[in-house]
């Protein structure tokens, strides 16, 4: 009867854990906090630089990015 209980008490601590290690809140903090400034920044020189597909134009796509970035006195 113990060892059927303990058993159980490890399925259940094990089962805790994996949804607490794969719940999306865990995943989404990183334990890094962003300024709105450079929220904003990201976003729109992620949209500015998408307009440019690799396999077409290259590597105007990062570049296009990283002046961005640098128009917004962000680092890259």
């Amino acid at each position: 009867m113990r060892d059927v209980i303990l058993k159980r008490l490890v399925a259940l601590a094990v089962a805790l854990v994996v949804t607490v290690l794969a719940s999306p809140s865990y995943a989404q903090g990183t334990g890094f906090k962003i300024s709105a400034a450079r929220a904003a920044a990201i976003h729109e020189c992620s949209v500015r630089a998408s307009r440019y597909v690799e396999h077409t134009w290259g590597d105007v796509e990062i570049y296009q990015y990283r002046a961005c970035m640098a128009e917004h006195n962000q680092q890259e």
